[in-house]
This record gives C-alpha cells, structure tokens and sequence, in this order.
C-alpha cells in the first residue's frame, strides 16, 4: 500500500514540473477547393512540434515515438517520406497544392539528410532507414537496394534550419520505388501517427474507399528542424494528405456503386445548342456548381475537433467565391477572408459532428437578365507543364522525349530536371538535345542546357543519375531528347508479371528563384513530377525452361523406376512359381469368401 501511495505522489509530482506544451505545438486543418470537370481538391494538413532537447531527451508528446525512435537510430537529420497514385490534370486543375512541394511521383519516394562521416557509413544508415520504415508503414521500401538509389547533386535542398557547420558531414540519399501500390495498408500506420489517432477531428472524415478511389492523392510525411526568430529550434512533421475527388463518383452510394443513366427528367442538357429541343438532348459539361456535401463526398461526417489542437487555427476552410451560399452545423462560425474567394469555420469544442452544404449557385438578376454566380475560383497558371513519353521502336533500342512549356508570356523559368533510372537503360549521353518547338537547334546566345550532371549505371549495382539544368524562354515549349539501349536480363531477374514491362520512375522537376539575392534563396518552393513510364525488355519465352524441366523429371523418373526395379524386385522362372489353374482360382475365393460369411454371421448372433 505505501508503495502505491509513493507512485501516485511521484506521478503528481512529475506532473505538476513537467514542461506544459502549448496549443501551438499541434495543429490540423482541411481545405476544400472545387476544381473545374466536377472534381474537389481536399487537403489535409496536420502539424505537429516538440523541441531538439525534448526529442533529444526522448520526451515524445505530440510527436510519434514509433517514428522519433527510428530518427534518432539512423542519424536523420531531415526527412521526407511521398506515397502517391494517380495523374495531376495540370491543363484543368492548374497548379498542383503546396506548389508541388508535397507531391510525390507514382508509387513511393524517400530522401533523407543522414549524418555520417563516410560513403560506406551513410549507406548502412540508408539501409537501416528503409527498413524501418518498411514496417512503420507497411510498404516495400526494404526494396529500395543499390540500384534504386541515387545521390543528388543539384536537384534537392534541405527545407530546415541546419547549421552550416552540422552540415558538413550530412549526406542525401534518394530513392523510389515506381511499382509500389499505394493502398489502405499504408493509411492505417499513417493516421496512427496522430495525436487524436483519427478518431476525432477532419482526420475523421479519411476513409480508404474513398482516399485509394480519388482521380489523384498524394500522401507526404515531412520531419525537419525549424529555428524560430529569438525562440527555441523545434523538430517539425508536417503530415499531408491532398486528394483529387470526382463528385458525381463520390456521391454514388457504397452499397449501389453501379451508376445507372438517370431518368429524362434528370439529364442535364445544354439549351445553348440551337438544335435542342424537348425530345433532343445535348449532355451540358459539367463544371463545379454541382452541390455536394462532407457526407456524401467522404461518406460520413467529420466527428467533432482534435482536443489536442491549437484553437487559433480553424479546422476547415473553404476556396469558394463570397457569392455562394453554405450550409453549415449549428454552432459553427463562418469567417470570411479578405481575398474574397475564402472563408474558414471554427467549431466549438462540444460540437459532436460538423457537416457542410455547398448548393448550387444561385443566379442573380441584373437589368432583367439572369447573371450566373461565380461558380469555382479560377485554378492559378503553373509555372511550367511537363510530359514525358517513350520514343522509338524495337527491342534493343529507345529513346525519351520530355516536353516542357513555358506559358507565362514574359518570364523566362529556369530549373533542374531529374532522372533516376535503372541500370538496364543505358543512356547514350552524346544524343541528349534540347530545341525549341519551331526552330532546328537552340541559340547560341542562350543555350537552353545550363548544366548536366551525369552518373552512369554500374549493372546490377546502381541506377543511371541524370540531372540536367535549363532555362526556357517565355512562351515557348522545349523538346528535351536522348536514345538509350536495352539490356537483356537473366531469366530469374524478370518479375512474374514480365510480359507487362518495367516502371520508369517519374523525372522530377525543381524550379529554381528567377531573382536570387543574398536574402531568398536560390530554390523556389515549385516542383513537379512527371508520369512514370513502363518500359518494355526483351523477354525469353518462359514456357521453354518448364518445358525441359518436364521433359528432364519425365526422363529421370523413367529410367530411375526401371533401374530400381531392375535391382529390387525378385525375378523367377515360370516353373518355379506355384500352379495357377482355374479350379485352384475357384477355390481359393471360395474359402475367402467363406470365411468372410462366417464372421458377418458371428457378429451378427
């Protein structure tokens, strides 16, 4: 009894002088942005904080232990972890959310700053990283070897605050795995990571029907040291979670997810057309002035607020213009903010469930006429559209071409461009080229290649390393060309699904500052990522190893019965065996069957 009453006051004691962490060291918040084509942007953002001395203490409060605990053993200094699916519609949707910088290529990228003091040493650290993460998440990053592992040069810079003289025994690794699919097994670790575990707050409304069903998502776990201005260096996560939903794919119910033509009445037409009439109908296009609602899109209603959460930052937001209508839960307040196009809506703390309406515009009447509302915020210019695509035929050789536009009409875009790709591509570096849509070669003047940087493939030990930087005129779309030549593989190095091909993983893309000055840095906060491509290798006819290995067992077990009979059975002349007449036959079944009678009668008596 005295040592249970010693605990509880040794409990109290430690906390009452235990550091009080304030609201701001979490936050989390959900941006909703209807998108042109019937699509919503749904972004999920949460933050958590804990100081260097904390962490280093391993006094964990809003930051994952599971996750500190594989840092620390690794010698991590910054990390960033992509899990993404799908293709950003730049042309429709504009640019990408957090400029890109939270978007990863298709499957699953990793580059983390490891502090060691040799090659050798960073590389056991890399291997132990990947392997921990491996089961944290539940992916396949134990798979990311040598040969899918680069070290950038130019392409990637530290987003924390590092000191130049802790810098200098850091070393960045990157690596992808193109092939990985992304999938509810990797959602589950992910929400785990919370403070509130998904059981309260906008992390309540993910659900993998859902997320995994989006047009596009990309998932991103970012952990890096920030220095506030005359405060206390933090170590920071930033988890993130943006999803690209189709609404009418949405609303269908889980229960009847066929969809079916709806009814006459219900199809939307275009009266514009001049031969629409009450018997002929044109389908209209659907924009986003369609009306949905937290329940119909995600299935279910946010639960409440995180406790745990900073009250200054409220949980939703909303990019809609000021002239649309919400509906929101009693007991929430709306706020609208001074760009005109944005509003937030704070919830009280004992609000059980939030649940948002966004109808359809209304339209307003104007000199007798009716004037459409402003339906969706005008989705902003991307810096730069990319594409990339295979070239050529056969299977021995190939080329890539990238194309690139710039369409701001008076800015020139300088950037990195980025290539990991596996050993059995085989680049031919004298053809890369670069021209401008139009013209036969680039100007001498302003040569369109700045800069290459170029590591070739080591076979089955490294991937090829291809970082090239560029500058693009205004208006204009440059072809970025080169040939390489297929490998031929050993047979037990095709996967089982070989005929289908191998990823390419996608080429990423670093906008660099146009104006660097010694206050902003060189690298702009804008990157993006190409499609992956499925490149085609020769492949042998696996039916012809079966074959032989049948054809061998076939022969082997033929002559290994006849041998084994020839030395085990016994062999004898005819006239050595006993007489078998058919008289002698007869008589034998018939004490058999005999015998056999006499018992079934015993047993039955």
């Amino acid at each position: 009894m005295r040592q249970l009453l010693s605990l509880l006051l040794l409990s109290l004691v430690a906390l009452f002088f235990a550091p009080r962490a304030s609201a701001a060291d979490y936050h989390e918040q959900l941006v909703l942005r209807p998108l042109p084509l019937s699509a919503l942007l749904a972004s999920f953002n949460f933050r958590s904080n804990t100081t260097l001395s904390a962490f280093e203490a391993h006094n964990f409060r809003f930051f994952p232990r599971s996750l500190g605990q594989i840092l620390q053993h690794a010698g991590t200094r910054e990390l960033h972890l992509r899990f993404s699916l799908g293709r950003w519609d730049a042309e429709s949707w504009g640019a990408r959310p957090w400029d890109g910088a939270r978007e990863g290529g298709t499957g699953v990228e990793l580059w983390a700053w490891l502090e060691a003091d040799t090659d050798e040493e960073a590389d056991r650290k890399w291997r132990t990283l990947t392997n921990a993460l491996s089961g944290l998440f539940c992916a396949s990053l134990n798979f990311i070897d040598g040969t899918r592992t680069t070290r950038p040069v130019m392409s990637f810079q530290p987003e924390g605050n590092h000191p130049n003289s802790a810098m200098t025994n850091v070393h960045l690794l990157y690596g992808v795995l193109p092939h990985e699919v992304v999938c509810t097994e990797n959602l589950t670790p992910f929400l785990k990571l919370l403070p509130c575990k998904g059981k309260a707050g906008i992390a309540t409304l993910l659900d993998g029907h859902k997320l995994f069903d989006a047009s596009w998502q990309s998932m991103a776990i970012d952990v890096r040291p920030v220095c506030p201005p005359g405060g206390e260096c933090v170590l920071e996560m930033e988890q993130t979670i943006d999803m690209v939903l189709d609404i009418e794919r949405s609303k269908r119910p889980r229960g009847n997810p066929i969809p079916r033509p709806p009814p006459a009445h219900e199809l939307k037409c275009d009266t514009a057309k001049p031969y629409h009439s009450g018997d002929t109908c044109f389908p209209a296009d659907y924009n986003a002035n369609q009306d949905w609602s937290l329940s119909q899109i995600f299935g279910k209603t946010m639960k409440g607020t995180c406790p745990l959460t900073d009250p200054n930052v409220p949980p939703v937001c909303l990019q809609v213009p000021n002239s649309r209508g919400v509906y929101i839960t009693e007991g929430a307040t709306e706020k609208k903010n001074l760009d005109l196009v944005s509003r937030c809506y704070e919830i009280a703390p004992d609000t059980p469930e939030f649940e948002m309406v966004l109808p359809r515009p209304e339209s307003s009447e104007e000199s007798g006429q009716a004037v459409a509302v402003q339906e969706v915020v005008k989705p902003e210019t991307p810096l730069l559209y990319a594409e990339r695509s295979f070239t050529g035929h056969g299977q021995e050789h190939g080329g890539v071409q990238t194309i690139l536009r710039n369409p701001s009409p008076d800015t020139k875009v300088e950037f990195i461009y980025m290539e990991t790709l596996p050993w059995f591509m085989r680049i031919y570096l004298h053809t890369i080229e670069a021209r401008i849509e139009g013209q036969a070669g680039s100007s001498k003047q302003d040569p369109l290649i700045q800069e290459v940087y170029y590591r070739p493939a080591v076979d089955r030990a490294r991937g090829t390393q291809l970082e090239v930087r560029m500058r693009i005129p205004p208006a204009s779309t440059v072809f970025l060309t080169y040939d390489f030549e297929k490998s031929i593989l050993r047979y037990t190095e095709y996967p089982p699904d070989a005929n289908r091909g191998f990823d390419v993983a996608a080429a990423v893309i670093t906008i660099l500052n146009p104006n660097p000055n010694a206050t902003s840095p060189r690298f702009a906060a804008y990157n993006l990522r190409t499609t992956s491509l499925l490149c085609s290798l020769p492949t042998p006819d696996f039916s012809m190893p079966y074959n032989v290995i049948i054809f061998t067992s076939t022969a082997i077990a033929l002559a290994f019965g006849g041998m084994f009979n020839i030395i085990v059975r016994r062999f004898v002349a005819a006239d050595e065996g006993p007489e078998m007449t058919l008289t002698a036959i007869k008589e034998r079944l018939r004490k058999r069957f005999g015998g056999l009678l006499q018992k079934y009668r015993g047993k039955g008596g």
